[in-house]
């Protein structure tokens, strides 16, 4: 017996409104109380198609556990209930349901089909494994059951045997849609990008009108780097549904990556409009505002997200640059602070304190910070300069010439180096020292004398000659 395709002619392919099933449900049950359910066996089990097919899932129990209390050996009952079970999300009472019918006929596929979903659900993934394998051992061409063992691998995170499966399902059946959609996932999750366009290109031949199709579409061409067809393929899929969000989002990451900012700017505002409790959309929006340097646009977008999400330590940093950038120099301190209790080894953010603490002359805070970078990163070339650079300001010359010496230890060729050092040398009056470094900064690069010699005219003497 066929549950999915027997109908009767009277109903094929028509709609029932709910008075009618409710009706045929009824007199179904009529059959039951007056005893003629045995004779009326065509009409029960159309009546519980229905209800599988119209989600009247109790209702449609009702009556399979009324026809197994008569036929209990009849193992397409048994298959039936485990449908039923399983649409309910009853994988439990599926699962045995299933059994008892296999303990009837062992050999029904739709029954191994039906017990395999319930074994995937409860998280028995190896059984369900075996199951799959035992339909494809009865039926070599079951592309049900390719393309389940597929998505059962999908899901195991065993992405090169899910595309094994899947391609056989599309082998068996090119029009297999559902089929064409995870191959392209799979491929793209293994940046296999030529093979998930292939497979989303099929898909969409198939079913032309899905959004989500020519949304994950696009996503491949992003990630080769190939952000005009990006373009395309969100437009298209915002043509179709303009109402999801991530299609705007990432159309919007394709113009700014295409160079086109206003365009960005357009659709990622749409894409805040339709989820503006996404914190994640708020950030990119004032990132795309502070690229087109609209600063203050930037700032209210970087707000709005730490509003939704008090520690982004992405959005705090960004605001504190922003602040910085257009002079807020108390709150772009405040916001900077607040990223480094999130991340206190934060390299971007104690070079953005540095250089907040530099400006408004708190020179001790700028050395700490400084410090710490130079802790963390010892091969920090910047950080050692900048360093030096700051004991010098403060009057530290020990300090600052040392630093220097580790700026010469990392990158000696920067002639720039060893004339930082001359100076702080002449200021302590050690002139031989001094003179040493220039001639070896002078070495390196020769035109730096001409440039530099007015900068310290006593060292104008032939003991520079070599």
């Amino acid at each position: 017996m066929e549950f999915y395709n027997d109908y009767s002619e009277e109903f094929d392919n028509s709609f029932l409104d709910d008075n009618t099933l409710f009706s045929k449900i009824e007199t179904a049950k009529g059959y039951f109380d007056d005893g003629q359910a045995i004779i009326q066996t065509d009409f029960i089990e159309e009546t519980i198609q229905f209800c599988l097919d119209y989600d009247k899932l109790d209702e449609g129990l009702e009556l399979i556990e009324n026809l197994l209390d008569i036929l209990p050996f009849n193992s397409d009952y048994w298959q039936l209930k485990g449908i039923l079970l399983n649409n309910k999300f009853d994988f439990i009472n599926s699962y045995f349901a299933f059994e008892k019918s296999l303990s009837f006929n062992p050999i029904d596929v739709e029954s191994l089909l039906g017990k395999s979903t319930a074994e995937e659900n409860l998280d028995l993934f190896e059984d369900a494994a075996i199951t799959l394998k035992k339909v494809i051992e009865l039926d070599e061409n079951n592309e049900e059951a390719y393309y389940n063992l597929g998505t059962l691998y999908e899901r195991d995170d065993q992405y090169e045997k899910a595309t094994e499966f899947l391609s056989k399902a599309v082998e068996l059946d090119e029009g297999y849609l559902e089929a064409w959609y995870e191959l392209g996932y799979c491929y793209e999750y293994l940046n296999k990008l030529e093979e998930a366009l292939h497979a989303y290109e099929k898909y969409l031949d198939i079913d032309p009108f899905s959004y989500s199709g020519w949304y994950n579409k696009g996503i491949v061409h992003i990630k080769k780097g190939e952000f005009d067809k990006a373009v395309n393929d969100f437009e298209l899929s915002i043509a179709i549904n303009d109402s999801f969000s991530s299609s705007w989002f990432n159309c919007g990451v394709s113009y700014a990556n295409a160079d086109n900012l206003e365009k960005a700017l357009e659709c990622i505002s749409k894409s805040v409009e339709l989820d503006d409790k996404d914190e994640a959309l708020w950030f990119t929006l004032g990132q795309t505002y502070e690229d087109l340097n609209k600063l203050n646009n930037a700032i209210e977008s970087y707000s709005k997200a730490i509003e939704l999400y008090n520690d982004y330590y992405d959005a705090l940093y960004a605001r504190a640059a922003c602040y910085n950038l257009t002079g807020q120099k108390s709150l772009a301190l405040d916001d900077v602070q607040k990223a480094l209790t999130l991340e206190s080894e934060s390299i971007e953010a104690l070079e953005l304190k540095v250089s907040i603490d530099k400006s408004t002359g708190n020179l001790e805070s700028a050395i700490k910070s400084c410090k710490k970078i130079t802790d963390l990163d010892t091969k920090n070339f910047t950080a050692w300069n900048r360093l030096a650079e700051l004991y010098s300001e403060s009057g530290n010359w020990i300090e600052s010439i040392n630093s220097f010496n580790m700026c010469i230890k990392l990158k000696p060729e920067k002639a720039t180096v060893f004339y930082e050092k001359v100076k702080r040398k002449f200021l302590r009056s050690k002139n031989t020292e001094a003179l040493e470094y220039l001639k070896r900064s002078f070495s390196i690069q020769p035109n730096f004398r001409n440039e530099n010699i007015k900068e310290q005219p006593e060292v104008q003497s032939s003991r520079l000659s070599k």
